[in-house]
């Protein structure tokens, strides 16, 4: 799939979001994969807004973690980008998150590989002159679920990105 606008990767957000709600409420990860400027925290903030964030949404680039409570969920908001090697993931406690009903969506998570749980849903942004291609692959039971839950949300609606 190409997404063309923001408001289209905000759309492809948010019917992941959506379509999080029929997938289950396990300990859920999506890692998002992409260069700057390739659309992951417009992404995250059209999966937040579907759940209820309010407000502008941005990249925890500093922080690294921006936590919400929406739709009875534990979202975290991560960002790696300024990691240099995965053992610095030990000191943010992120073992604390790996429960049920928590959702993490991992901005840079090659930056943590053999740290970080494997995800649920990965998804590959990149840049080009047409556009943002998205790749979304599952790899996990759940995420296999709420992958189609948001492949059939977004043909349903027919108003997801082209």
């Amino acid at each position: 799939m190409n997404v063309a606008t923001a408001d289209d990767m905000r759309a492809l957000g948010r019917a992941l979001g959506n379509a999080l709600r029929t997938a289950g409420g396990g300990a859920l990860v999506i890692g998002i994969e992409g260069e700057l400027g390739a659309g992951k925290t417009t992404l995250v903030a059209g999966v937040l807004a579907s759940l209820g964030v309010a407000g502008a949404i941005r990249s925890p680039t500093y922080t690294l973690i921006e936590p919400y409570d929406a739709a009875g969920l534990q979202l975290y908001h991560i960002d790696l980008y300024r990691l240099s090697e995965p053992r610095e993931l030990g000191a943010l406690g992120l073992r604390d998150f790996a429960l049920p009903w928590h959702l993490w969506l991992i901005e840079w998570p090659e930056r943590g590989t053999n740290v970080l749980p494997a995800p649920d849903l990965r998804i590959a942004l990149r840049v080009t002159a047409e556009g943002h291609p998205v790749e979304a692959s599952a790899h996990s039971p759940l995420g296999c679920a709420w992958l189609a839950a948001a492949v059939a949300a977004d043909l349903h609606d027919g108003a997801g990105p082209g």
